[in-house]
């Protein structure tokens, strides 16, 4: 029997409010991992000192892409999030690439962090006696993430909340014990001196910064799960934003104050992940120190849960509209949840980990950085076709504005696509490894855009019923003033859907 993508057994219940949102979309960052695992290493190799100044730039110009995505997130509303925004904005062949560039990212993205939660609980296990092999970690964490996946989202996020707003307390923790001791001089001008800023390996930083921001985006993949997404969804983009920027960059700054900047780099090369630990025994002391290596593990749980939610709406919308099997398209009766995509995410992650353990790899410089950092580059590439689908979207449209739909969208792809030539440029670097294969996988995602881009044009000329359904999102009509909640709803239909051929 076929469904209909209205029906309820392909449509995801709207329970989301703004604050769950934003859960959903700082968990997905992982700030405590971003602060132990990418901060120290962008002391060491990048700029140093001048690093808390890239995190201001790279807010600014996620900001920018802000205007442009909560622009269209109050015209667009469907659980596709890129895949339906590209499609509005840049036509249907665009949109099933980016779709099918978009399942890559985030399922390889999750399988990543599954590979540091493994490595890091390992590690925190090994402390407290209880030393298992990392793959036996790494089931603990999908086990419970699955079981999570397949629940009502809800309850991820009353999860994701209490273990976010831990890792963020005790870091905001020693940024007060440090800032206690050392006063004014915890936050060293040199830092935004344009000698420390536009230093050596500045390209580097700038990347290490716009990495820790993998996540943010994901607030429209919730759009039809909202109550109200005309707003939950920009404002939650907004707020998460600034929260992630206001965070990173004051943390990273309080560390520079707390290590010395003439003393930074040496000291960050030389205990790289150990680098906040140890600040932590000093400042905080040693128990305190015990429960951010726990806070660690969360963090990394917290942003594998996060990823797997993402994956699973990008399994699910693509699934309902027959792109990937039309199974990944059923929603769990009774708690609206995509628990088919769910169960395939898992199992994919469940056969990814179990191939990287049978071939003895290590969970952290073997699967993780290979896998975070395909990820990350699948991710910020449809952020800047997201930017550019904006600009298209709105110079076929009225509510054209030239901040709005135009400049500040511009200034994101800018953005963006600057950071996506550095991650390729040094991808390498990103992953920790000089294995010829590893240095290939950035082509993976050239070949699923250009494959899902053909798959749509065969599409057209012979399954034209199914190509007129491909990112068709309900678009919101802005004259609506009367309309009930956020106006009325209408399918989009690009005016020229040709665009991306």
């Amino acid at each position: 029997m076929n469904q209909s993508p209205s029906s309820p057994e392909t449509r995801l219940r709207g329970t989301l409010s703004t604050p769950k949102i934003v859960f959903l979309v700082v968990a997905a960052a992982a700030p405590m991992a971003s602060m132990v695992g990418t901060v120290p290493l962008a002391f060491a190799i990048g700029n140093g000192a001048g690093f808390p100044a890239m995190f201001v730039f790279a807010g600014l110009t996620l900001l920018c892409f802000s205007v442009g995505y909560a622009a269209m997130s109050r015209r667009i509303v469907d659980t596709g999030g890129f895949y339906t925004y590209i499609g509005a904005g840049l036509g249907k062949r665009a949109a099933v690439g980016g779709g099918l560039v978009a399942v890559i990212a985030y399922n390889a993205a999750t399988v990543g962090l599954a590979g540091a939660f493994a490595y890091f609980a390992q590690l925190a296990g090994q402390a407290f006696g209880l030393d298992l092999p990392w793959p036996v970690w790494a089931g603990v964490g999908l086990l419970a993430m699955g079981l999570l996946g397949y629940r009502a989202i809800d309850l991820s996020v009353r999860v994701l909340a209490v273990l976010m707003l831990a890792e963020v307390g005790i870091l905001v923790l020693l940024d007060g014990a440090v800032i206690a001791r050392h006063g004014f001089a915890s936050f060293p001008g040199v830092s935004f001196s344009p000698g420390a800023v536009f230093g050596t390996a500045v390209g580097v930083s700038l990347m290490f910064a716009f990495i820790s921001y993998i996540g943010f985006e994901s607030a429209a993949l919730y759009g039809e799960e909202a109550r109200n997404p005309k707003k939950s969804v920009p404002r939650a983009t907004y707020i998460s934003v600034v929260l992630v920027s206001v965070f990173y960059a004051l943390s990273s700054w309080v560390g520079v104050g707390a290590v010395g900047p003439d003393r930074l780099q040496a000291a960050a090369g030389e205990q790289q992940g150990m680098l906040f630990f140890n600040l932590s025994d000093d400042y905080l002391g040693t128990a305190i120190t015990g429960i951010m290596q726990l806070l660690l593990v969360t963090s990394l749980f917290a942003g594998m849960l996060a990823m797997h939610g993402a994956a699973n709406r990008y399994l699910f919308v693509l699934g309902r509209e027959r792109v990937l099997p039309r199974f990944l398209g059923a929603a769990r009766t009774k708690s609206g949840s995509p628990h088919k995509a769910s169960l395939t995410q898992t199992a994919f992650c469940v056969l990814v980990v179990a191939i990287f353990a049978l071939a003895g790899a290590d969970p952290y410089l073997g699967l993780s950085t290979t896998m975070i950092g395909l990820g990350t580059l699948g991710i910020i590439v449809i952020q800047a076709a997201a930017a550019v689908s904006v600009i298209g979207f709105f110079a076929r449209r009225s509510g054209r504005h030239w901040w709005r739909t135009f400049l500040a969208p511009g200034l994101g792809f800018a953005g963006l696509a600057v950071s996506a030539v550095l991650l390729v440029g040094n991808f390498s670097l990103l992953t920790g490894s000089t294995n010829p294969i590893v240095a290939q996988l950035p082509w993976v995602l050239l070949v699923a855009a250009v494959f899902g881009a053909g798959y749509a044009t065969w599409l057209k000329a012979r399954r034209p019923e199914r190509y007129t359904t491909l990112a068709a999102g309900a678009e919101r009509d802005p004259d609506g003033a009367g309309a009930p909640a956020d106006g009325p709803v209408r399918l989009v239909r690009p005016e020229q859907d040709d665009l991306a051929a």
